[in-house]
């Protein structure tokens, strides 16, 4: 599956279940981190202030996990 930053947490971490911890190194809430959270991944990562630049990097070391 390929990953981009319109993929919803929920769908990230059903579909990449070790993208949790990644997730928890980078501070990004993710719902198994025990805070529920709706959105696309580059909400998320917005939120945790990354720029557009470290949101596609995010993209692209998720899709290589």
């Amino acid at each position: 599956m390929k990953i981009t930053k319109e993929i919803t947490i929920e769908e990230l971490i059903e579909t990449v279940p070790q993208s949790v911890k990644y997730l928890m190194e980078k501070g990004i809430k993710c719902i198994a981190c025990g805070e529920p959270i709706w959105g696309t991944l580059e909400d998320a990562a917005k939120e945790k202030g990354l720029s557009e630049e470290e949101i596609n990097e995010t993209v692209e070391d998720l899709q290589n996990l």
